[in-house]
């Protein structure tokens, strides 16, 4: 904490460098217009993918926030929430260009290294959305409580299940790495439904069968989608060749939750509550349709002006993030979006979820 920012002159000497590769990448280049005087102050904002709406609402929040800052932003972003090599080359070519601080939303602990080395360069590195492990790797985290988006779409389903027998798929990110958002979400979710996860920091190691919070519970598949559609669509294909009578269906994020929809639909099975966790407008608008059961509305744009704002505080007034109380990082917020409101869980409808949405 409280590094001193690269000094200016390295940016002057590599910034001929760095724009040959800034291009090949495919990177992008956003300069504030306002806020203080003197030199900008540059950021690298590093997303996990460039397409999903997630990440591209969170780039226009820092955007947002880097015109009225005197910031410039460089954005760049794995090929998807796979690649760990292009995060890697991004942070090294922000290390290149001198910049004075990086927002980063990592794709696993592959990328470690190459952010111990942005900060012994003097970068002062923010993680966004997910947080890394260790914490204390970044210099602090913005976040939504991945744990408690979860929990709030397991109580949600719980109590939708009203009694009956729970047959559970669980279509989780990852089986090739740990991350921490794919984890926390999945034991948030059995948390919610009142399965003893055993260890929160570890998929797949809960008892196959027992008693959640309003009857019993049967775990029929927990599969890897890689947060894509079609990963979503054949892991959910796969789960309904194990057990056709799923009725409750777990999807780490939006996009495999539609592909999962997709499987369901096609295989002629109409009652399954499925759940995820995003809160994009697509997502919502799944609820109003009613492919999706609910979601848990997560706010990435305010996750990236946040992120900027931070950055500015830190760096022109010494100021660091303080992480909300009992937490290691900024809570950013979650809501849960449902047409179905459950007693005793505080929800939204689509139709408000639809005005926050991205």
């Amino acid at each position: 904490m409280g590094r001193t920012p690269p000094m200016r002159r390295r940016r002057l000497v590599a910034m001929a460098t760095a724009g040959l590769v800034t291009a090949a990448l495919g990177l992008t280049g956003c300069a504030g217009d306002s806020g203080s005087g003197g030199d900008p102050t540059y950021v690298t904002l590093i997303t996990k993918d460039p397409d999903n709406h997630f990440w591209t609402a969170m780039v226009e929040g820092a955007k947002t926030a880097a015109k009225q800052s005197n910031v410039e932003i460089t954005t760049a972003a794995g090929r998807d929430q796979s690649d760990a090599d292009g995060q890697i080359r991004a942070i090294e070519d922000a290390i290149s260009r001198g910049d004075d601080a990086i927002l980063i939303a990592n794709n696993g602990p592959a990328v470690n290294d190459a952010i111990k080395r942005a900060r012994d360069a003097g970068i002062y590195v923010l993680a966004l959305d997910t947080p890394t492990e260790p914490a204390d790797l970044v210099d602090g985290t913005l976040a939504s409580d991945n744990f408690e988006a979860g929990q709030l779409v397991g109580k949600w389903a719980a109590g939708a299940l009203d009694g009956k027998k729970a047959t559970i798929a669980l279509l989780d990110l990852f089986a090739d790495k740990v991350v921490t958002v794919d984890y926390q979400r999945d034991q948030g979710f059995l948390s919610g439904m009142g399965i003893d996860t055993k260890d929160r920091k570890k998929n797949g190691d809960e008892a196959k069968t027992g008693a959640y919070s309003g009857g019993d519970y049967q775990i029929a598949c927990n599969q890897a989608t890689n947060g894509a559609e079609d990963g979503g669509r054949s892991a959910m294909e796969n789960c309904l060749s194990l057990n056709k009578d799923i009725n409750v269906v777990f999807t780490a994020n939006e996009t495999s939750g539609v592909g999962a929809a997709q499987a369901l639909k096609a295989a002629g099975n109409t009652g399954a509550l499925l759940v995820s966790i995003d809160g994009s407008c697509g997502g919502v608008k799944s609820v109003t349709e009613g492919s999706f059961g609910a979601v848990a509305q997560q706010y990435p744009s305010e996750m990236g002006r946040l992120g900027v704002e931070a950055v500015v505080k830190h760096l022109r007034d010494g100021v660091n993030p303080t992480p909300s109380e009992g937490l290691d990082f900024v809570n950013t917020g979650v809501r849960l979006v449902t047409d179905k409101a459950v007693n005793g869980i505080e929800s939204i409808s689509s139709a408000e979820g639809a005005k926050k949405c991205w």
